[in-house]
């Protein structure tokens, strides 16, 4: 009886081992981080959803991005890299502590 609860005890800890090893990818909050609207694009109402890659410091500040998919328009995805690499992010954690980390934005461009 008791080899079973070693076991059973053994599969706990491993599963809390792996939680603690979560690594919480780096967010933002786009209330904080202004993106302005090209002109070129307003004019052409042009409206899209750009999705990128940001790999995020322990620091918050941007290290690397990467266009993951285009909105359709060049001009769209280029604004949204620029704007969104100089936010400042909420870091993401590897096993609690700050960490480098990369995370995913869709930024929508929508006219009202």
């Amino acid at each position: 009886m008791s080899k079973i609860n070693f076991i059973a005890a053994l599969a706990l800890s491993s599963i809390a081992g792996l939680a603690m090893a979560a690594e919480v990818p780096a967010s933002f909050d786009p209330k904080n981080c202004k993106v302005d609207y090209p002109k070129a694009s307003l004019m052409n109402e042009e409206q899209g959803t750009t999705s990128m890659s940001f790999l995020i410091g322990a620091d918050g500040s941007v290290a690397e991005s990467k266009l993951e998919k285009s909105s359709g328009f060049k001009g769209l995805d280029k604004a949204a890299i620029k704007s969104l690499s100089a936010c400042k992010f909420k870091p993401g954690s590897k096993d609690g502590a700050p960490a480098q980390t990369w995370t995913k934005v869709d930024y929508a461009w929508k006219l009202d």
